[in-house]
C-alpha cells in the first residue's frame, strides 16, 4: 500500500537522506523516497500507517501532515503564515536602520549611514549564522550557485561577512569591501532569483539555520537593497 506524506522541516539534502533512511527502517515499510523540494515522502507499506506512527519514528524538528489534506490547505496556511515567519527578518532590518541613523542623527551623512548600515548587516547576519555553524554550508548550498560548485566557500562564507562588516564599521579600504559586496551578493542574489522562479520550498540561510526562515521575495528584496547601496557608493567614489 502507497501513501503519501508531508514532512516539514526538512531543509538540506542531509535532512532528506535523514528522514528517508528512518522511514527505510520501519519494519511495516517496504520503500520510501523522499523529495526535498516538494516536502513529500512516498512509502509503500505492508500495512497502512498512521502520522502518530511516523511521527514518533522522526525526530521532533519533523513534523508529519497527510497528503490529501495538506495539498491545498498548506498553500494556504503558509501564504497566512509567511510574514509571521519573517518577522525577525524584519526585525532585524528594523533595528539595524535605527542604530545607523541614531548614529549619525546629528550630524547626517547620506554615504556614512550606508556603510554602518551595511558594516552592522554583516556582522548581525554572521551573528546568526555562526548559531548554527555545522548547519549553515548545507542549507546555503540549496541555493548559493558557488556554494554548491566549492563547498568550502559556504563554510568560510560567515567570515567574510564579519571581515566585511569590521571594514565597513572602521572604514578600512572600502573600494575593496564594496567590489567584494556586489560580487558575493550578486553571485547569491542569482540563486535566491532562480529558487524563486522554480517555487522552491528551501530555507533561507541569510539568518543561518538557527531560525528557521522561508526562501521569500523578502530575501531578495534584503539582497537587492545591499547590492543597490554597494553600487552607489562605488559609483560616488569614482565619480
Amino acid at each position: 500500500m502507497k501513501q503519501t506524506y508531508i514532512i516539514n522541516g526538512m531543509t538540506c539534502n542531509g535532512c532528506r537522506s535523514k528522514v528517508e533512511s528512518i522511514l527505510n527502517s520501519m519494519n511495516e515499510v517496504t520503500t520510501a523516497t523522499v523529495n526535498l523540494e516538494t516536502s513529500t515522502a512516498e512509502i509503500e507499506a505492508s500495512t497502512p500507517l498512521d502520522l502518530t506512527t511516523i511521527q514518533a519514528a522522526l525526530p521532533e524538528k519533523y513534523t508529519v501532515q497527510e497528503a490529501s489534506v495538506n495539498i491545498f490547505d498548506q498553500a494556504e496556511t503558509e501564504e497566512k503564515s509567511e510574514l509571521r515567519q519573517l518577522f525577525p527578518l524584519f526585525l532585524i532590518f528594523f533595528y539595524i536602520t535605527t542604530a545607523s541613523i541614531l548614529m549619525h542623527i546629528n550630524n547626517w551623512s547620506t554615504e556614512g549611514f550606508m556603510l554602518d548600515f551595511m558594516g552592522l548587516f554583516y556582522i548581525v547576519f554572521s551573528f546568526f549564522k555562526l548559531l548554527d555553524y555545522k548547519g549553515f554550508p548545507n542549507s546555503f548550498q540549496m541555493y548559493d550557485p558557488l556554494a554548491k560548485q566549492i563547498p568550502a566557500y559556504a563554510w568560510i562564507y560567515p567570515f567574510i561577512e564579519v571581515a566585511l562588516g569590521l571594514m565597513f564599521l572602521f572604514r578600512f579600504q572600502i573600494p575593496t569591501a564594496l567590489i567584494i559586496t556586489i560580487v558575493i551578493l550578486g553571485i547569491t542574489t542569482i540563486g535566491v532569483t532562480k529558487a524563486l522562479f522554480d517555487k522552491k520550498t528551501i530555507q533561507c540561510a541569510c539568518l543561518g539555520t538557527a531560525l528557521k526562515l522561508p526562501m521569500t521575495k523578502a530575501t531578495f528584496i534584503e539582497n537587492s537593497i545591499m547590492l543597490v547601496m554597494a553600487i552607489w557608493m562605488l559609483i560616488n567614489l569614482y565619480l
